[in-house]
């Protein structure tokens, strides 16, 4: 069998190498089987891929509304660096996550005929949200923790990422038997106390979602979810680091509480990214934000932006910590033997190209 392979070279930098799918070899002035195609980015920067860990929908496709367009969803995702993600879907009619599953399906098998990021599972946030903090969650949708919610909620059948509200009666339960379950349950749209949230991690709840975002704030006599975060109790937040949802000083706060390795950026995007010029997210009517219009890559330039870091750490934010969060050890550093799903930036964050499975899945030029 003749070998696929694909040398990025960015001399001075490091160069990848990628061969059937997975890195080869990472280092200077790499040397590649004859007949090897070469992507040239002198003075790029390579990383591994992104990965996002909560986005709802892009450049016109909502997946609560047409979960069907997951495909699509994938193949536009590339350009922004993400080369997996968690297809997010809010709470919902009756039908919504069964489709989206079904479509989830449906692209893991290769039935759809648009290459593009790959969807590692679904993120269902919601529907068992506190209504004090459902945010832009319609209040007819939510429904209070139960064994029915869950039924059929697997990692095996598709669902990689539940939020819940973790203080709302029987919650506790349903983060045990979803952990159980290979899932990994994350703490939101919650109006739970700091011991609370010490609870749900004992429980199993290893993130929070939207840091700051639809929970209890802070008060220096009742620090909520947000203090217990920062003091260290939950392992990762995740964080919308658009200036709008979160300010910048406060990205920066919980940056220099937490660091790399406890802050997974997320988008929460929606169908407007890539839709909208001019917009810096996306409100109901009375206000209440409603889902952002930011790239991956946009986040991680933004991080570097608020908080001074490198861009080797906001790329961390983006990569080995959301892989962490999933428990993948095939993504997320750029190591011999992991995926071949790269993106190469300009030392500015700037996306040059996306390789996904050790293809150009994208490219700038």
């Amino acid at each position: 069998m003749v070998s696929r392979s694909l040398l990025v070279r960015t001399a001075p930098s490091s160069d990848v190498l990628v061969v059937d799918g997975r890195i080869a070899a990472v280092g200077p002035v790499l040397t590649a089987p004859a007949g090897t195609p070469v992507l040239d980015a002198p003075g790029a920067t390579v990383a591994p891929g992104f990965i996002d860990l909560q986005i709802n929908g892009a450049h016109g496709i909502d997946l609560a509304a047409e979960p069907e367009r997951l495909g699509e969803l994938a193949a536009v995702l590339p350009r922004y660096g993400v080369t997996a993600f968690c297809p997010t879907i809010v709470s919902s009619p009756p039908g919504i996550v069964e489709r989206a599953l079904a479509a989830w399906r449906d692209v893991r098998a290769g039935d759809g005929d648009i290459p593009g990021a790959v969807p590692l599972g679904l993120h269902l946030e919601g529907p068992m949200l506190n209504p004090l903090r459902r945010g832009a969650h319609a209040a007819r949708y939510l429904r209070a923790p139960s064994p029915e919610v869950i039924a059929g909620w697997t990692a095996a059948d598709g669902v990689a990422l539940v939020t819940l509200a973790p203080e709302l009666p029987g919650a506790l339960a349903v983060v045990g038997t979803l952990v159980e379950r290979g899932v990994v349950v994350a703490a939101g749209h919650t109006n739970a106390t700091a011991s609370e949230i010490e609870a749900a991690v004992s429980a199993g709840v290893t993130m929070v979602t939207h840091l700051y975002n639809a929970m209890r704030p802070f008060a220096h006599r009742d620090p909520g979810p947000v203090g217990a975060t920062l003091a260290g109790a939950v392992p990762v937040a995740g964080i919308i680091a658009d200036g709008v949802h979160v300010d910048p000083l406060a990205v920066a706060a919980a940056w220099r509480a937490l660091g790399p390795g406890w802050v997974a950026l997320v988008t929460g995007a929606v169908s407007e990214l890539g839709q909208v010029e001019g917009v810096d997210a996306v409100r109901l009517a009375d206000g209440t934000l409603a889902g952002c219009v930011l790239g991956m890559d946009a986040a991680v330039r933004n991080l570097r932006s608020f908080t001074g870091c490198s861009l080797a750490e906001a790329v961390t934010a983006a990569t080995a910590t959301p892989a962490a969060v999933l428990r993948d050890p095939s993504r997320g550093e750029l190591v011999a033997g992991r995926r071949g799903d790269l993106v190469v930036l300009t030392p500015a964050g700037h996306v040059v190209a996306t390789v996904i499975d050790g293809e150009v899945a994208w490219t700038a030029a």
